[in-house]
């Protein structure tokens, strides 16, 4: 099983779409590398450059309510995935983009607003977040402050992030 965590993109915003996490011009690509320059290129975000070289070192997301909003597209789960992201954290999820993630392996983590907002109290230092996927937690540190926080996840979600995603999911049980 894959490690999760990395350093961390925050998104100070509710209500981010699955259009601008991808694009709805790029959903013909056939392949999920075609997709990985364009990731969360529509965003409109005060102080947030998508080319931003930054954003291509992280490997989690940080952000507010709502998060994958809009249309059922694998294809925002898929574009985070080509850019090494594995885990978005937010305080809720739209429900098929939540259900997307973990089909794809990844980590979708709710946490409550209060929790979110203290993710947001790490933003302007270079923080990290590790997981303990086993005991479901994850750690937030920059410099020498960190901050540990416990969340939920279904066991069978749980089991599909396992297995690597549904596919490898149902090739191992059925």
């Amino acid at each position: 099983m894959k490690s999760f965590g990395g350093k961390v993109l925050f998104l100070d915003r509710s209500d981010i779409n699955t259009d601008e996490i991808i694009p709805a011009r790029y959903l013909t690509e056939i392949s999920k590398e075609a997709l990985k320059p364009h990731m969360l290129e529509d965003l409109k975000l005060g102080g947030f450059d998508p080319k931003d070289p930054k954003n291509q070192e992280a490997g989690v997301i940080v952000t507010r309510a709502n998060f994958g909003c809009g249309s059922s597209r694998e294809h925002a789960p898929w574009v985070f995935e080509i850019n090494d992201i594995n885990v978005v954290i937010a305080s809720s999820f739209a429900r098929i983009f939540r259900q997307n993630m973990f089909n794809c392996g990844m980590l979708a983590i709710e946490l409550s607003e209060a929790d979110i907002d203290k993710l947001f109290g790490f933003r302007h230092a270079a923080a990290r977040i590790d997981v303990d996927f086993e005991n479901n937690s994850l750690t937030i540190s920059s410099g020498n402050e960190s901050s540990t926080f416990h969340y939920q996840i279904a066991e069978f979600d749980k089991a599909l992030i396992k297995a690597g995603g549904w596919v490898e999911f149902a090739d191992a049980r059925y």
